[in-house]
């Protein structure tokens, strides 16, 4: 598999990267769960180091089949998740959360995501890709390296 370098930040991945949102998020209701991890695994089998999700997906069960699915090879993988979405009890249908970028958000956020990730490690953190047509303020999305315990390097 091609490997390719992110940016200054040294973090390499493959060419090919798997985003994960349609397993359990906008194309119609969660696929199986056994099948997407079989999917997953098979990615990673053939060589795909670089996976996509985000808390908003389900919401949270995506990041919760990732989680799973990836812990095994976990060391070998980079993992990107998003945040930035208002996710609560009136807005938890698919789609329809608020966005919220605040401090103290991303904090839970974050907490979150590693928490249904099973990992110490984030490796790409970014908020949601905001376009100019449905968003009146275009924000250009940012990466950040989230470690907690920094014991895969």
């Amino acid at each position: 598999m091609i490997k390719r370098t992110l940016g200054k930040s040294g973090l390499e991945v493959s060419a090919l990267g798997l985003g994960c949102m349609g397993m359990s998020f906008s194309y119609g209701p969660p696929k199986d769960k056994q099948e997407m991890t079989a999917l997953l695994r098979a990615a990673v089998e053939r060589g795909i180091t670089f996976f996509d999700t985000a808390e908003v997906y389900g919401p949270y069960i995506n990041e919760e089949l990732v989680g799973e699915a990836l812990a095994p090879f976990r060391k070998q993988l980079v993992i990107a998740t998003k945040f930035g979405f208002q996710i609560n009890a009136e807005n938890s249908a698919p789609g329809a959360p608020g966005l919220n970028s605040r401090p103290e958000q991303i904090k839970r956020a974050v907490e979150g995501s590693l928490r249904r990730l099973k990992t110490e490690v984030i490796d790409l953190l970014g908020p949601p890709i905001y376009r100019k047509s449905t968003t009146p303020r275009r924000r250009s999305p940012c990466r950040v390296r989230v470690i907690l315990n920094d014991s895969r390097r």
